[in-house]
This record gives C-alpha cells, structure tokens and sequence, in this order.
C-alpha cells in the first residue's frame, strides 16, 4: 500500500494569526480527527525550512516539551511542515491567574529545559568559524561603529561603552551550542499544567548563556517565573560571572536598538531611548551586574510535588490523612494557607492556620489566624446551603487549626484576572443574569439566618464556566446583625461598600447587604461603572439596581427579598436594552 501524507488527510483548516513569522500558520484536523500545526513558506525558503526540521527533529529526540516536528514536504504553495498540536493556552495569558510559587515553579521548570537544549553539540559549528571570543569581539566592534555613525545617543552611553570594552574577558573562552534563540514567556504555553516551548524560528549557535537575552522583555513584570528560569537552569543560585555576562549582552543590544531606530521614525526612537534608561536602572547604571527583578532570597518548598512558601519549615504530613496535595495556596490575605488535596475519588479544600505565612510572617500572628478560623466554622454550619461550599469538618491539628471543606472545580472571574474576566464577559446575557440571581439567593438565605456580607467580593464567587455550576466560598467574616462597624472601613472590596461600612460605628445589617448586591451587579454588568451608558441591561433593571446602591440608607429597597422581588418584575419587561431609553 502506498505512503499517504500526512499532507494528503487533512480535510479541515483554520488560520492562525499570531506571531511575527513569514510562515502561513494553521490548525488543521486530519480524517483520523488528530489535529497538528501546518506551516507553509515559499518554496525559496526550502533549504532554510529543512535544516530547521532536521533541527527540531534533534531538539525532540531529548524530550523537550514542545511542538513535535512530524512530517515535512513541498505543497502547490511552497514547502511545508507539520507539527504536533498543543491544545493549551499562551503563558503570557495564564500568569495573571498564577501565585508568586507557581510562577516561580513554572520558570524552574523553564530553565531544566532550557538547560537540557543546551546540551546540543552542533557539528555544524565547524572548526573555521572563529572560536566564540572572537566572533562576539568583531560583533561588538561593528555595533560600536554604527552606533558612532548614527548620530543618535542615550543618556551614559559612556558607561555602557566602557564596560563593554573592559569586559571582553567575559566572553572569551565561551562555548557554543544550539540555543532556542527567542526563549521567554510569550514562545511558552501551558497545556494541562505542562510547559510547552515553541517558535524556534530564531534558533541558533552561540553562547549558551545569550539565549538569556530575550528573558529581559518580560522579566520586569515576571520577576518571580525570570527568578525560577535561572535557578532551575543553574539548579540553585547563578554564580556571579553569570550575572556579569549576562549584563554585557543586554548592553551590547542597546546599541543596534539604537542605530536601527533611526529608520523607523521618532516614536521607535523615543521607545528605543527609554528602554536603554529603564535596563540601565535594573542595574544601578552598571553598578551592580545583579538586576534589581531579580529574587535572591525567593525559595520554596515541596508537597507531593506541588510547591509552597512559608515563613519557616512546617510539617504538614497530616495531610496524609486526607489523600494526596495537588494545588496549595500560599499567598492568602487571612494568614491561612489552604491546599487541594485528592485522594483519588474524592477532592478537598483544607484551610490551615497554625504555621508563619509569607503574608503574616510573625510567630505573634497565628493565634489571630487560629481563632479567625474556628470562629468561622458555626458560619458554614449555619448558612449551609446547595450555593455555599460544602463544609466537611474541622479540628485542631498538627499545633494549629484545620477546617476541611468539599473541592469545587470553579474560578474567580475577579477584574484582577484578565484572562478569566474576558472569559466571563464574553458568556451569554442569560447566563450573567443567572450567575447573579444565584448570589442573590444566597445571600437572601444568609439574610434570613442572620448575617451581613462583610467582605463579599468577586473572589468569594467560583464558577465553572463548562458546567454553569456556581459557589459562594470565603464567608469567614460574615457577621450577625447588627454589626457595629467599630475600626472605619470593614473588610473588603472598597468598590462594593456600602457608605455605613466606612464610618466608625456605622450599623451593618440586611439594608447594607442590599447596597453590596446591587454594587456586586455593576460589577457583573457594567465592569463597576455606574453610569447609565456603561450599563448592559434594560433602563428598569437599571433603576432597580442604582436604587440598591443609594447613598441613602432610607432610599434603598428595605431587603434583600424585596430587592429579587423588584428585579424580576423588571426582567419579566425584557433584560436587553433599547435605543433611547435612558
């Protein structure tokens, strides 16, 4: 039977527009319903295109995460490639949703493999080509010159020239080998929790130390993943010459940043000019080849292979009991920290006050989180309900305090999550609508046992956005009514507070829950805004909800109850807006 390609199968395509690359990008499924990432160049670009795949076939061969080369050939629209399909999102995308750990972890993991890429020997580098020194010598010499020759400067240019031209020595004696040529976040993607690496458009043989030089345009607002990535290549801390090196290459880029702005306009140039100065402070103006983002002191620590920091060692083994840890937040406000943990048919949320946290590091901070903790336990008990998180039980445990909680496969769609709030904005209206009938049902229940909302806010509501399931999680400061607000401002989102909340002795009660549900709606509907243009909902259902938040206690609906009851008269008039009706 003859060969088929895999070229041949494929009967569905779909552009793909991301990336800076000449190559036309696609998804496409194949009969078999496997899908793959095709590329097709021109047919002038063959040499280079075969040489890239016989490149990547050699980087997979180490079991290096990424798109795996499959099949290559030419095609009526030049030379083609297919690769393995990652089924994940971009990182750049999924780091807002990550704690300061995970993302430390992830940039560990980034730099094992960036270690291991590194091992490649390339008999391609052959013995003519001048040794590293050498080369990288004549390149700096030629950025000078043009550099000199395009009349444009940078504030202590004379700095950055004489450490260049002091520090030669760093480069000299450096191996060569394959590097990615492109590595930092927005060429990695997170599938099912696994890095992936891809784009090796820009690979290359160099110093493997160069392949660093990319990390700089993200490490600013990534200084915990940029910290991890040269731990986990150095698998500890990175010797100082590292560090020294590292520098002279960033510094040898300003100087083409420079000359080759010069053609592209002011804007480039004002753009170029402005990131020489914001590098030259990660450094102190070249005092100190350490750049200012990077963690010296940021470490961690391992359960069942899940990462966490606390302020001092701890022994959760007691945890044990309730299966195995897959999840651990570490970063939590109330001095708790709280795990994911499985043991292979049921999953749990534990919440645990007893040990230091990075957030509340002293010792005379526990026994405040221990007694937070158990004070909220009658509170779960109390307002249990389908809509809350199942309570299972809780005790003292291991010198501290453990409440034990039902796991709920469900996200926060806070504004604070990019990713996740796009997510949300873009589900249906009736859904929307649903989401927030359902925390208003709750929280006439919680009324009607008794309690004020004190700290509800758009982290206290998970969702699962396959299912439609919702839950009400973090009621630990929720509080009988009335409740004396006796420290001004209580707890919470100050964009959800009722004006009683931000007084000394204000009275809390069911009115001010009235004033968060209807504050929690402009944050569903109108991304908090309050003005008539920016809500997304019928004028009557407008009035209802901007009559919720009055400044005015006496004005708002006297209930929580009358306030669902109001809503649904106005929804049975039709929740989508009309022209001209406000």
């Amino acid at each position: 039977m003859p060969y088929k390609r895999i070229y041949d199968t494929i009967e569905h395509i779909e552009p793909l527009t991301k990336g800076w690359s000449e190559d036309k990008k696609y998804c496409v499924t194949t009969t078999d319903g496997r899908k793959y990432l095709l590329r097709i160049t021109p047919i002038s670009r063959y040499e280079a295109r075969k040489s890239l795949f016989d490149m990547l076939e050699r980087v997979a061969v180490l079991g290096i995460p990424m798109c795996i080369p499959v099949e290559f050939g030419i095609c009526d629209d030049g030379v083609y490639s297919i690769q393995s399909w990652i089924d994940g999102e971009d990182l750049a995308d999924v780091m807002p949703r990550l704690s300061d750990t995970e993302k430390y972890a992830l940039g560990v993991k980034a730099g094992e493999i960036l270690r291991k890429m590194h091992t490649i020997y390339v008999p391609d580098v052959k013995s003519e080509r001048p040794e590293w020194g050498g080369y990288f010598d004549h390149t700096i010499d030629e950025r000078i010159q043009k550099y000199h020759e395009c009349g444009l400067r940078f504030e202590n240019d004379e700095n950055v020239l004489a450490y260049l031209k002091q520090n030669r020595n760093l480069i000299e004696n450096r191996p060569r080998c394959f590097q990615h040529g492109d590595f930092f976040i927005s060429n990695m993607m997170l599938e099912k929790g696994e890095l992936k690496i891809i784009d090796f458009e820009r690979l290359y043989f160099g110093d493997p130390w160069e392949d660093f030089i990319f990390v700089m345009l993200s490490a600013p607002e990534n200084p915990h993943f940029t910290t991890g990535q040269f731990h986990g290549y150095f698998n500890g801390e990175p010797p100082l010459e590292f560090f020294k090196t590292y520098a002279f290459y960033i510094y040898s880029s300003f100087l083409p940043g420079i000359y080759e702005s010069v053609s592209e306009g002011i804007d480039e140039i004002n753009t170029m000019l402005k990131q020489t100065q914001d590098i030259l402070k990660w450094f102190e103006d070249i005092q100190n080849p350490v750049p200012k983002w990077y963690l010296k002191d940021f470490h961690v620590q391992w359960i069942d292979g899940i990462p966490y920091r606390t302020s001092e060692p701890f022994d959760f083994s007691f945890l044990q009991g309730y299966g195995k840890v897959f999840k651990v937040f570490d970063n939590q406000d109330s001095g708790c920290i709280c795990f994911g943990v499985s043991d292979g048919k049921n999953k749990y949320f534990i919440k645990f006050a007893g040990v230091k946290t990075m957030r509340h590091h002293q010792r005379s901070h526990i026994p405040d989180a221990i007694d937070r903790l158990k004070a909220a336990v009658p509170k779960y008990i109390e307002m249990a309900h389908p809509l809350l998180i199942r309570f299972i039980e809780a005790k003292a445990i291991g010198g501290g305090y453990m409440s034990v909680f039902d796991w709920f496969d469900g996200e926060s769609f806070s504004v604070e999550i990019p990713g996740l709030h796009d997510k949300y904005l873009a589900l249906p209206t009736d859904k929307k609508i649903s989401i927030y009938e359902r925390i208003l049902q709750f929280h006439e229940y919680a009324a009607g046992c008794g309690y004020v909302a004190v700290d509800f806010n758009d982290y206290s509501v998970l969702y699962n956005f396959d299912t439609d399931e919702l839950r009400i999680c973090d009621i630990d400061f929720y509080a009988k009514q009335p409740y004396i607000n006796g420290l001004g401002p209580s707890l919470g989102d100050q964009m959800l507070m009722a004006p009683e909340e931000f007084r000394i002795a204000g009275v809390l009660d069911e009115i001010t829950n009235v004033y968060r549900m209807g504050a929690t709606a402009f944050m569903l509907f109108s991304n908090y805004d309050r003005l008539p243009e920016a809500w997304t909902l019928s004028s009557e259902l407008y009035a209802v909800i901007k009559k919720a938040v009055s400044d005015v206690k006496a004005n708002r609906q006297r209930s929580i109850k009358q306030l669902i009851d109001e809503w649904r008269a106005a929804i049975i008039k039709g929740y989508y807006p009309r022209e001209d009706v406000f």
